[in-house]
């Protein structure tokens, strides 16, 4: 080859040292290529994120709070997670100290995103192998709890995340952006509930609020959002305590604290105090029943996460009076004794009080239990006669062993509890203070069984009703509830005004709303006449009647009540600011309590052991009625001795149009009436006096 064609090719292949340029041109070219395509698919992804004021942070909620009418706590409502928001005013400076040297040392000087510490752990990740250095900044973290749900550890999300933070900054202060933060974090998880935000941390680990926690605590609480299960110090007290060591020098190397105050905390133990805060309850029983009438009112989701703060009724005196005289009477779980009391003139739920433990049932016998009312049914019976303006002093019924054939009932026999009836006329009122079942049994066809339930209902019976003869006397084919009963009887406490049972008596929201939810629930249901004469005929009950041991020595009315085989025994009573509800009996059967087990002298005493303590210094006696009742004649088909109570029944419509016939369901071969369903109340003796008289 000439010397020209050798010049001639080198120009056509370059020399060596434009090859390697040119090589080093095309390795450049390689690299940065895809690195700028990662750029514009970066700013792409990053120009897709949503502009954060168009995104609705998530509602990390609040545990709400119960409180007695008194102000103290009952408890938080169960969650699967703690957590009391608290200012930054709240949380020691310590506090936020070691969180930003552990978590973000340049907090104060990045804009969202620290991009050197992004280098720095990219860096760390790829000498480890594996990812050992998150690099995310507070911020950062931040809008992963706040808007980003159920977050995927993926580059796409990690580049929102930062165009999120970016724009977060720009909109709050970096103190709004850390108390955020330190109320959204976790903390780690005991028994299945998670401590999110640091007020709770401090409560379940040291039992202190965190506006009082030390620096070591400080600097082990700050150590544990990175990851919470790993250095949970009841899961791992040396990794725990590594961790909180780690944040220590972090906090001297950046200048938070100096030598001596690292020297003391790093030697201190890890010093734990397990808080029960929001796991302790006081008066489960009654907790239970507000948890309910909360969710039934406003959802599950705001009950348990809404931060509500919630005043109940329950008056803390009242009910440790209520379950003092359980104790005093000595029953334990069964049989079981309980006591539901009410405010006469709100309705509102004092003492909800039972014998049985919850660690033995958490089933609420006070609230939920329906039994059979025995004779203390009788007040509705009395009621709607006295709505019909029949006069109670001088309508008579003879006091007789009945054996009825009803044609809309079937086969009805009614005695008294002991020995023979007396055969004698009887008014309505001596009828109430003995309890006489045959004259009520009378009075009930005569007013109507439908007019009796229709009164029941009206002062406050939710329980199913069937409209039968037998539900005078106490035979009810579902029952009623004490809670049910100390409600209706405060019908008649409250002069005719009936108010729904509550244990609720104010709601505060986290936006200062407040809902008081029994506000205008009230309504006259009768006039107070009719409510002041049954007051003054159920006082004989107490005063010389089969209540006798129901006696407080101040104005009261109330009504025994016995059933069938003596398996339930029952004391409704009320003065004119308290009515109260007693019930023993078994549990979880219909076994006899024994003979004599009358509600007067098993349920009366605790009555009467409870209302001494719980009507303080108050002994005021029922006000006069401003509209007393305009008596009516009354020609009942049983009245002054009437009626074939021996076969057959003569059971028709009155002529004079003041008797309608009752209708019921109809059954084959009883006309709707099992005795066995509607087994009728016994009768009551009178019991002894508390003094023994």
């Amino acid at each position: 080859m000439t010397s020209r064609a050798r010049r001639k090719h080198r120009r056509r292949s370059g020399s060596p040292a434009a090859k390697v340029l040119l090589g080093l041109g095309v390795l450049a070219a390689a690299i940065a290529i895809p690195i700028a395509l990662v750029g514009v698919w970066a700013l792409d992804v990053a120009a897709q994120a949503p502009n954060i004021d168009e995104l609705k942070p998530i509602d990390k909620g609040a545990n709400s709070e119960i409180l007695a009418a008194d102000g103290t706590r009952l408890g938080f409502i169960r969650s699967d997670e703690s957590r009391t928001p608290i200012e930054l005013a709240d949380i020691p400076e310590m506090m936020q100290q070691a969180t930003i040297a552990i978590e973000d040392e340049r907090f104060y000087e990045h804009n969202g995103v620290d991009w050197s510490a992004v280098f720095r752990a990219a860096v760390e990740n790829i000498e480890a192998g594996e990812t050992v250095q998150g690099g995310s900044t507070i911020t950062q973290q931040l809008v992963r709890n706040l808007y980003i749900p159920d977050p995927e550890r993926d580059l796409e999300r990690k580049i929102i995340e930062a165009q999120l933070a970016q724009e977060l900054e720009e909109e709050h202060t970096k103190e709004w952006i850390l108390e955020q933060y330190l109320n959204t974090a976790s903390y780690g998880t005991l028994e299945g509930r998670t401590s999110i935000g640091v007020e709770a941390a401090a409560q379940t680990y040291f039992s202190k609020s965190a506006k009082e926690l030390s620096l070591d605590e400080a600097a082990l609480l700050a150590g544990l959002p990175q990851a919470p299960s790993q250095y949970n110090p009841f899961l791992d007290a040396n990794a725990a305590l590594a961790r909180r060591n780690d944040v220590l020098a972090a906090m001297l190397d950046q200048g938070y604290i100096d030598q001596a105050e690292y020297d003391e905390a790093v030697n201190d133990g890890l010093g734990l105090d397990r808080g029960y805060k929001y796991t302790r309850i006081k008066e489960p029983y009654f907790f239970d029943f507000v948890e309910q009438e909360l969710i039934d009112r406003y959802g599950v989701n705001t009950v348990r996460q809404g931060g509500l703060k919630v005043v109940t009724s329950i008056r803390p005196p009242l009910q440790d009076a209520a379950e003092q005289a359980i104790v005093n009477a000595g029953y334990s779980s069964d049989p079981t004794a309980a006591v539901a009391s009410v405010d006469a003139n709100t309705g509102q739920i004092v003492a909800l009080a039972s014998s049985r433990g919850y660690e033995t049932s958490n089933f609420n016998v006070a609230s939920s239990a329906h039994r059979q009312p025995g004779s203390s049914f009788k007040a509705f019976v009395l009621t709607a006669a006295l709505r019909e303006g029949i006069d109670p002093y001088s309508t008579t019924y003879t006091s007789r062993q009945l054996s009825l054939d009803l044609p809309e009932y079937g086969h009805w026999e009614v005695n008294t509890a002991e020995g023979s009836p007396c055969g004698c006329s009887m008014t309505i009122a001596a009828a109430t203070q003995a309890s006489d079942n045959t004259v009520y049994a009378q009075l009930d066809l005569d007013v109507g069984p439908e007019n009796v339930t229709e009164t029941a209902k009206l002062m406050g019976i939710e329980s199913p009703l069937d409209s039968l003869p037998a539900e005078g006397i106490g035979g009810l084919r579902i029952g009623v509830t004490p809670l049910e009963m100390a409600a209706a009887y405060s019908t008649l406490a409250s002069g005719g005004v009936r108010h729904e049972a509550t244990a609720v008596t104010k709601v505060e929201f986290p936006d200062g709303k407040v809902d008081v939810p029994a506000e205008g629930k009230e309504e006259r249901v009768f006039s107070d006449g009719v409510a002041y004469t049954a007051t003054d005929i159920l006082k004989t009950v107490i005063s010389g009647g089969t209540g006798t041991a129901a006696n407080i020595g101040c104005p009261a009315a109330g009504k025994t009540g016995t059933t069938d085989d003596f398996t339930d025994a029952w004391f409704v009573g009320y003065t004119p600011q308290l009515s109260t509800a007693v019930w023993v009996g078994h549990p979880d059967s219909r076994s006899s309590l024994g003979y004599s087990a009358f509600g007067g002298t098993l349920a009366a005493p605790i009555w009467q052991d409870y209302m001494s303590v719980a009507k303080g210094d108050y002994c005021g006696d029922f006000p006069e009625p401003t509209e007393p009742i305009d008596y009516q004649p009354f020609y009942g088909n049983y009245a002054g001795g009437g009626g074939d109570v021996s076969s057959t029944s003569d059971y028709t419509d009155d002529p004079s149009g003041t008797y309608t016939t009752p209708t019921a369901p109809t059954d084959t071969g009883t006309g709707g009436y099992d005795p066995d369903l509607y087994a009728p109340g016994a009768g009551q003796a009178p019991a002894p006096s508390p003094d023994g008289n």
